[in-house]
């Protein structure tokens, strides 16, 4: 009986094909003949070679499964099998060893000839608001962990340029081809994805593609309601009314104004009521005064 497939590859039966797929690049990158110490590395890459060919494919996994789960079956003569219950099954094989030796034969002859793709890899940064607006080109210094071509493991630092287009939401990423971590035996390399976020700052942050700004306003504009001039993220000035008898805290939505993506975010400024200092006599004067025409004001009463 040929070893079970799953115990080769360290994962059990139900695992996802994500699962397998994960656990056979880690021990591909252990036993590779290229890159391994290990004494037995390319007969222990062959099994991991083989199972991994069994277990990825949907069909190949379900004949091997039910040889599995019915040990008991009689080969019939090297063309099918049965179970107890007679059930035929049309194979062309001669047992066990064929047949797993049929799922791993699509390699060339040999795990030597087969090459991996290397894994993809993931980075961040934050830029200014302002790029969402415009989009910019600009270049990166990544520390990305490699192979070395003795099969070492090391740090190389990478500098990219990349083009962050216009639009873009927050935590959206970039895909850059081939720019991810070297392949195995000639095969290609991976991807590199840059997940975009933006700065945030004391007055503003983004929630997808919604811009929200902290803008402060005088009790007499929050009052009155009045005209104001607001500079937008993107560099730009508009004229903005502010209700009468606005609060503090209050949220005012400039339809979209925010992040220029498809559909464009909105622009939320969130109101701050800003209280004066009171220096000069005069000053003093007119909050006594204020206070005087406002007698049932109590912002304290519950």
């Amino acid at each position: 009986m040929a070893k079970n497939y799953y115990e080769i590859l360290g994962v059990d039966r139900d695992a996802t094909p994500d699962e397998i797929k994960k656990s056979f690049r880690k021990l591909a990158k252990k036993y590779h003949p290229d890159i391994s110490k290990e004494k037995d590395a390319e007969a222990r890459m062959q099994e991991i070679n083989t199972a991994y060919d069994t277990l990825s494919h949907e069909e190949r996994k379900a004949e091997y499964d039910y040889a599995l789960d019915h040990p008991e079956g009689a080969f019939q003569g090297g063309h099918g099998f049965s179970n107890q219950q007679g059930f035929q099954q049309s194979h062309d094989f001669h047992g066990f060893e064929d047949l797993f030796g049929r799922f791993g034969s699509g390699f060339g002859g040999g795990f030597q000839d087969r090459g991996f793709k290397g894994e993809d890899q993931h980075a961040s940064i934050e830029v200014p608001i302002d790029v969402a607006y415009h989009g910019t080109t600009q270049q990166i210094t990544l520390q990305v962990p490699t192979y070395s071509p003795q099969g070492r493991p090391e740090v190389q630092r990478k500098t990219l340029e990349i083009r962050i287009p216009q639009g873009m939401k927050s935590g959206q990423q970039i895909r850059l081809s081939k720019q991810g971590q070297a392949g195995i035996n000639g095969g290609e390399n991976g991807d590199l994805y840059i997940e975009i976020t933006y700065q945030k700052s004391t007055n503003l942050y983004v929630e997808g593609t919604d811009v929200y700004l902290e803008t402060p306003i005088t009790p007499w504009e929050a009052a009155l309601g009045e005209k104001i001039q607001v500079q937008l993220p993107s560099g730009s000035t508009i004229e903005v009314n502010i209700p009468k008898n606005t609060q503090n805290g209050q949220k005012l939505r400039i339809k979209d104004k925010g992040i220029p993506s498809s559909p464009p975010g909105h622009l939320y400024l969130i109101l701050t009521v800003k209280t004066p200092e009171v220096i000069t006599h005069e000053q003093q004067e007119a909050y006594k005064k204020l206070a005087a025409v406002f007698p049932q004001f109590k912002p304290r009463k519950n």
